[in-house]
């Protein structure tokens, strides 16, 4: 059986590795930040050390096998329902919170690993966990926004000819559209238009272009 020294220090460097990623997540305000990852990587941590010490006493018979791989092993099946917990779907399908939901698997590794004793290898990815997050989200943007759809946004009188208007967008600039709503009021119609292929320049041509038009309110793209 561990000393309690030991389990002390196992269950100090658990909370100590998941605060590091928490406050990753904390300075970003999701729901999933400091205080539960710690709370997720010490828990995991207990559950390492009683699954590998908490039978010690009765394994001595012989009539008794135990798997001490199989209650730790709960922790990776059962931190699913709290990482979906914090996946969201928003609006035209998207999706946010997959990098926090993974990030809390992550942590609840650390905590086994950390159980077990395994402090280098609860070290690394931690410090692994930490690059992927912060580091590399620099990295992350630039390459996503090359690949990024551009919506453009167009609000019009409702007395316009839309017909004419879709024509002029389609067929004189070299733009492939992607997806398409409309959204009527009493005032106004609101266009949305997801361009596949479209940059800056094209984008920028299409402002200019449409902006001359009288009956056109607003019209923007991001």
């Amino acid at each position: 059986m561990l000393e309690s020294k030991e389990i002390l220090i196992r269950l100090a460097f658990a909370s100590l590795f998941g605060a590091l990623i928490g406050i990753e997540r904390e300075r970003k305000h999701w729901t999933a930040g400091l205080r539960t990852h710690m709370m997720v990587c010490v828990g995991s941590c207990l559950i390492m050390i009683v699954s590998a010490y908490g039978f010690k006493d009765i394994l001595h018979s012989p009539d008794i096998v135990l798997d001490p791989s199989r209650i730790a092993a709960q922790v990776i099946s059962g931190i699913g329902f709290i990482g979906a917990g914090t996946i969201l779907l928003l609006k035209k399908g998207t999706i946010r919170g997959l990098t926090t939901a993974s990030g809390l698997w992550t942590v609840a590794a650390i905590g086994l690993a950390t159980g077990g004793g395994l402090y280098f290898a609860a070290s690394a990815t931690t410090v692994i966990a930490l690059i992927i997050l912060w580091a590399l989200q620099p990295i992350e943007r630039t390459i996503s926004s090359k690949f990024k759809y551009k919506t453009l946004k167009i609000v019009t009188e409702t007395n316009m000819d839309h017909t004419e208007l879709l024509k002029k967008i389609l067929n004189e600039h070299n733009l492939k559209v992607q997806t398409f709503t409309l959204d009527k009021s009493d005032e106004d119609y609101i266009f949305l238009l997801e361009f596949e292929n479209g940059d800056r320049q094209d984008l920028n041509d299409i402002l200019n272009d449409l902006g001359k038009n009288p009956s056109i309110k607003e019209i923007s793209w991001s």
